[in-house]
């Protein structure tokens, strides 16, 4: 048998870990009552016969990508622009993290001890993305590009375990109420 790979290999410390199932609990008293309020709001829902969550992570996802782009190659033309995708990535970012709590709301075991993580990750990637964004509005271009690219590779690791849970772990599935397409 092949031995696993290196992203494997961080999955499964992640899945196993005592300190991601700690983080799970603190995160479950954190934002317990918030939860339980999200699981019956319609960015909790089965209409799509998917997560809504997925989809509203291209949206944020993709904002901040673009700021970057924008930083690196748009040269000062696209100072604005970039600051205009990272806000619009911000603002999106609310409904994408909500829907992702109702969703890990209903994990157990290994997959939500990875959803935790993910979780923090993607909260530290818009913690930094709002210093990109405050730092941009303050004049310095220089440092807010570092900053967002800080974002966005914290977001892209934490994407990668929320990517697993989707698609290995079929978390964004919802139960088909009829099935007559």
């Amino acid at each position: 048998m092949a031995a696993k790979s290196l992203p494997q290999r961080a999955l499964r410390a992640v899945g196993h870990s005592a300190w991601s199932e700690r983080l799970a609990r603190a995160q479950e008293l954190a934002y317990g009552p918030l939860i339980e309020q999200v699981r019956r709001s319609p960015l909790h829902t089965d209409v799509l016969g998917h997560s809504v969550h997925p989809p509203l992570t291209d949206i944020t996802t993709g904002c901040w990508l673009a700021t970057t782009v924008l930083d690196v190659a748009g040269g000062p033309d696209s100072r604005r622009g970039a600051t205009l995708l990272a806000t619009v990535g911000l603002l999106a970012s609310v409904p994408t993290a909500v829907a992702g709590a109702a969703d890990w709301s209903e994990l157990s075991g290994e997959q939500r001890r990875i959803g935790a993580v993910h979780a923090v990750g993607m909260d530290a990637a818009i913690f930094l993305f709002a210093a990109s964004v405050l730092t941009r509005l303050r004049g310095n271009h220089q440092k807010a590009t570092k900053l967002a690219a800080a974002a966005n590779t914290t977001a892209a690791a934490a994407g990668f375990l929320g990517a697993h849970l989707a698609l290995h772990h079929g978390t964004a599935r919802r139960p088909a109420g009829d099935e007559k397409l």
